[in-house]
Formats: C-alpha cells, structure tokens, sequence
C-alpha cells in the first residue's frame, strides 16, 4: 500500500521525476516502516551533519505529499494509524450488523461527516441560527449569553474558560481564563510589520471576505466586514501576551475572586456568562492573563456593536467551515492550509474525518484502537524501559557538580514521584450522554463539544483526577504534566519507528527511550523546573543553583537561536528552550540507561553499527522529515520544537558521547567547542 501511494503521488509529476519516485516507493517497501540502516545517507560524514547521514534516503524516498506542508516519522505513523482507525470507523459505520453503543456513536459521527451529499443539501442552514442571534444583539454587555454559549459548541471567541489544577494547590481544580479569540495562530501575524507577515494579512483578510460572500454577502459588504474583523482582531492581539512571556508559569498564575474580576473587567456581564457555561458555584479563579481581559474590557466598551457582531460572525462560520458545503471548505483550505502552511492538496475526506472522531469521541475510538494496536507485552516492554530512564535520570543528578546536596535531595524526591501512564487510561470515558445521528455532521460537532466543556467545566471546586489523559490513545505524541507531575505516553506514539517489539534495545533507547527521557527531564527544564514533586508552583532551588541553571539554560537559547530553517527566519533560542533542554537531557540519560542496561554482555555489531551507534542512530531517524518553507515560518512563531534537523544534530554535537561513538574530531561540525549541558 506504501509503494502504491508513493507512485500515485508521483503520476501528477514530471515523466523522469515519477521514476524516481518509484525507486524511492521501493526502498520505502524494503525498509519497512520503523527504523532502517537503509535510510541511512552513507555519502555523507555523520561527524559533519549527522541529521543529513541518518535521515538522508528517508529524506529522498519521501517527498512531500501534496496533501502536508510537513511530512515527518510522525506524519509517516499518523497516516499508519489513520488507516487502522479508517477500518475501525467504516466497521463501525455499517448499519448491517449489530454494533455497541461505541460503535454507535463513532460510526454515525463517521457516516454523518462523510455525508457530503447531505451536507450540500443543508447548506448554511446548520449556523444560521447562531448567526441569527448575533444579527439580534442589542449591546456587548447582554452578548453575555450568547458568548457563553459560543464556548460551549466550540466557538474560541474573547477568551478561553475551564477548569485546571491549581498551580499552588495541584490536588484542586479551580476555574481558569486565558487569552484567546484570535483568528490568525498567534499574536505576531497583527503585529509584525515584515513583508511576509504583511501578505499574509492580506491574504487572512481577503479570505474572510470571500467566506462572507459565499455566505450571501454582497461583495461590497463582506469587504467590509473582513476589513472591520481584521481591525478588531489587531487590537485584541495587542492586548495578548507574546508566547515567551508564558512559558513563565509564574507569568500565568494570578488567583483572585469573582469580585476581583468584576473590577478588573465590569463591562463582561460575568454572571450571566457563569451561568451560561454551567459552572458550579465557586469564589476564586485563576486570570491567568489579567493585563489581556483588562484590554479585551476596553474594547467591549470602545468599539461599535457593529463591529462585535461581524467578528463574532466570523468565528462561527470558521469553525463551522469544515463541515459545511464543499466551498467553504475549499475557501477554509486555501488560506489555513495553502497560504499560511504551503500544503497543496486538502487530505481525502475519510481521513479528516477520522481526525474529527478522534478529537472529538477520542476514547470512545481510542478503546477500538488500542484493541488492535497494543498488546500486553508491548505495555510491559515500555514500562522496563522507563523505569531504565528513571534510574538513570536520578543517578545523572546525583552526580551533578553545579547542583548543592540540599538541592539534589529535591530534584530526587520529585523524580521519585513522577507516575508513569502508558498507552491508555485506567478509567474510559463514558460518552452515554452524547447524542450523535448519521445526518447531521455540524450538529454532532457541537454535541461533542458541548460535551467535553461540560465535562471539563463540571470539575471546577473537585480534587484533580491524576488518571485522566490529555491525549487520546491514537495520538503519535507523548508528555509530561507539571501539575500532576506524569509522564504519558499514548498507544499511538508506542509503534515503529518509535517503539518496536522486534528491535534490539539500542534502537528502541534512541527512539522512544529519549521519547521518555525528554518528558522526565520535562520536570526540570526553565518551566517545569518551577513545580515540585506534588505539582505545586514553589520554588525548592536555592538561589546559587537557580543561577547555575540560569546560566547553562542560556547556552542553549544562543545555541538554538542561531539555526536558521529557511531564509531570513532563525528559531527563537527562548520560545524552544525548554524543548531542547528535553532533547539534551533525554537522550543523554537514554545513552545511560543503555549503558547500564549492556553492562556485562557482549557488545555485538549490527548493520556494522555499534550499540552506542545504533542508539544515536535511533534517535536520529524518528526526526527525518520534509516541510514547506511556508510550514517552517509558521513555526518559527509558534512552535517551542526546534525543526527535526537542528533537534538532531544540536543535541549529538553537545555529546561526547557521540564525539567517541562515531570518532569525531575536535573542529568538525558535529563536536560543539563550548557545548551545552545541564543534565
């Protein structure tokens, strides 16, 4: 199936570079879909770029599919796991034979979103309702309601309510607001004023004004109105704090009563909105951002009724476009996915379905999935590797020479406290309550929305549940709570080439091995570093040794912060920091636990590769990838992972570790002169 999607790709292309591409499918077909000596690019020095030497013929056997503006191992996995879950879903979607209410519900959610036929037919009708009742507000301050109700099917208007542990009492969940209400992904798209940002502004503004006339508007008036959106949208941005600011938990943290807030923002009729929402009665909450509701306050007051009406418009209709008739889809990707992320071709309809199932009724799917996908023993393998990484973690602090003993005990016992969740939750979620038919995709959306917020909303004032997950099993990611102070991995991530049953454990310590060393190290990076064992915000490092980390941490930011990944555009050494801290740390304690895990065997060669080898070379091949330069700008601004490249190759040339597994030499490309290191 591999070769055949790689050879349909290539069709649309040029005669010589279709034959290319079928040697390519090939080797994709050879190797296999984990790891591979044969990506492996051997023309290249691994002491000159490492990334180029491990990743090479990954790289050229896997061109950019039309349909992604990135395509890495994780893509690769996704698309695997997509197609297990597409089984699943049109199984489940057969009405002729008897199916479980899960099977119920996902397969209806499925059917009804693949209804493209009855989609058209309904045409807008599905958010005229909602976009009736704008039409009929009289002021800002009885929008209220109305607000509170957007937020519950989906619609991230103003800002963003919920629940969430409490930063200094972890084992509470308070009520909780952060900024939000933006339509471009972060606050510098309104702000900066370069040539590249400039056009996409444009480009944001003509599309809203395009989404309007296929709503009806004239094309007088949906100038207009994108225009307007686009003036209120820049001042909501200014008010919004930039993503460095945040990664400060500190900077997120401002508890204060209901009272407090009424001062603090007194035109936002706040008890309505409560109301609304469903929360249960409660006196303190956490403003995580109070200088953004302050200035969002202002706006309510200062700008015409007119004017909220038609941003508030906008939001409905693009959240609702990607299950309304086929031009408004078409419209929503040629700005989201084309303009801003360079993607070519909208992904076939079975598989954005899938990923709405899986956001939306993700356990429900996930317990199918995980049926088919992790069997016990891949469950118990992951849990020896863990406690592996965990012994190496605490004897890699121990043997810190920058970290006080009073400091080390603390860092030890919060290590000690770290739980492990592997593949899938202890309790499912019981989705009973949530109303799904085969004939109305948009109302089923909002069905599963209204049930998540009210489910998260209807934890406020109760004790925290440390076995709820905040990914569902099928996703190909993994990460570390510092709230609750966990490490998760999903059965979606736990496959090839990250974790493989039938590899030897020098592969699997690179891959998922440095997976978890990244989430456990995670709790001691610039954030997580700032909680103790039991979640809480407190500060357990005395001051010499906060410095000392300080000062290594800054290694890093200037380390990162010089790589360029596409013209004109270096990383943020600041907003990735804590990511390539993760990195660093996690696959040097994953080098460890090898170590240990060796100790007394042969060292036996594979592929003509060492153990040590094998395991840089693990780690290496699950970061190969392609992107658009469209796609790299985008991340540069919002994303706190550095680009795969400078994952690999910024972490292996601060090891010596790698220096003496590959016989480097001081001076080339890969043996950093003044190396980073914290852990």
């Amino acid at each position: 199936m591999s070769e055949n999607r790689a050879v349909g790709y290539c069709h649309s292309m040029h005669k010589f570079v279709a034959i290319l591409c079928v040697a390519s499918a090939s080797l994709a077909q050879q190797a296999g879909p984990g790891f591979s000596s044969q990506w492996l690019d051997k023309n290249t020095n691994p002491c000159t770029n490492f990334y180029q030497f491990a990743c090479g013929n990954w790289i050229a056997a896997n061109p950019l599919p039309a349909e992604y503006s990135r395509f890495t191992r994780f893509e690769e996995l996704r698309r695997r796991n997509e197609i297990l879950l597409q089984d699943i879903l049109e199984q489940a979607a057969s009405q002729s034979r008897k199916r479980s209410a899960i099977e119920q519900q996902i397969g209806d959610y499925y059917a009804a979103c693949m209804d493209e036929e009855g989609i058209e037919k309904r045409g807008t009708a599905p958010v005229q309702k909602e976009l009736s009742r704008v039409a009929k507000l009289n002021d800002m301050k009885s929008a209220a309601a109305l607000i509170a109700e957007l937020h519950m099917t989906g619609v991230g208007v103003l800002f963003r309510f919920g629940s969430s542990a409490d930063y200094k009492n972890s084992s509470q969940n308070i009520a909780t607001i952060y900024q939000g209400g933006l339509g471009l992904p972060d606050r510098d798209y309104y702000l900066k004023d370069d040539a590249n940002t400039a056009t996409l502004r444009a480009k944001y503004q003509q599309h809203m004004a395009d989404m309007f006339n296929l709503l009806g508007y004239s094309k007088t008036r949906s100038e207009a109105e994108a225009k307007s959106i686009l003036d209120l949208e820049t001042a909501i941005a200014r008010a919004s704090i930039d993503r460095v600011t945040l990664r400060d938990p500190n900077k997120r943290y401002h508890k204060m009563s209901k009272a407090d807030l009424r001062a603090l923002a007194p035109t936002f009729d706040w008890a309505t909105y409560f109301d609304r929402t469903g929360a249960p009665s409660f006196n303190e909450l956490n403003v995580g951002m109070p200088d953004f509701i302050k200035g969002v306050d202002a706006l309510l007051r200062e700008r015409p009724l007119d004017q909220w009406k038609s941003y508030l418009s906008w939001h409905i209709l693009h959240e609702a476009a990607p299950l309304l008739p086929r031009a408004f889809v078409l419209e929503d990707f040629r700005f989201y996915r084309q303009a801003l992320q360079g993607t070519k071709e909208m992904q076939p309809r079975w598989r954005r379905c899938a990923q709405m199932v899986d956001r939306e009724l993700g356990e429900a799917l996930g317990r199918k999935f995980v049926e088919k996908a992790f069997p016990p023993e891949a469950k118990a393998r992951m849990a020896g590797l863990v406690s592996a990484l965990e012994k190496a973690l605490a004897r890699d602090i121990g043997s810190l020479d920058w970290m006080s003993a009073g400091t080390k005990k603390r860092a030890l016992e919060k290590l000690n406290r770290i739980a492990n969740k592997v593949g899938y939750p202890e309790r499912w979620i019981d989705y009973s309550s949530v109303k799904i038919t085969r004939n109305d995709a948009l109302a089923n959306s909002a069905e599963a929305s209204r049930f998540a917020e009210h489910r998260d909303i209807a934890k406020i004032g109760k004790r925290v549940d440390p076995t709820e997950w905040s990914m569902t099993p099928p996703t190909v990611n993994a990460y570390y709570s510092p709230l609750q102070n966990n490490i998760n991995f999903p059965a979606g991530i736990l496959q090839p080439p990250f974790f493989d049953m039938k590899l030897d454990d020098a592969v699997n310590f690179g891959a998922i091995g440095a997976v978890i060393g990244h989430e456990l190290t995670h709790g001691f990076d610039d954030s997580g570093r700032k909680f103790d064992g039991d979640g809480n915000l407190r500060d357990w490092w005395t001051d010499e040794d906060g410095k000392e980390f300080e000062r290594r941490a800054e290694c890093f930011v200037q380390q990162y912060g010089s790589y360029a990944p596409t013209a004109g555009e270096t990383l943020n050494g600041k907003l990735t920091l804590g990511e390539n801290v993760a990195d660093n740390g996690g696959l040097r304690i994953a080098y460890m636990a090898l170590i240990d895990t060796l100790a007394g065997k042969r060292s036996e060669r594979i592929d003509g590769f060492t153990p040590e080898q094998r395991l840089f070379l693990g780690w290496a091949q699950v970061w190969c990838g392609n992107a658009t330069a469209e796609e790299q700008r985008l991340r540069v601004r919002t994303d706190p992972h550095s680009p795969g490249e400078f994952r690999v190759n910024g972490t292996v040339s601060n090891m010596p570790e790698f220096r003496n597994a590959f016989s480097c030499q001081a001076g080339q490309p890969m043996v950093r002169e003044n190396a980073c290191r914290i852990w």
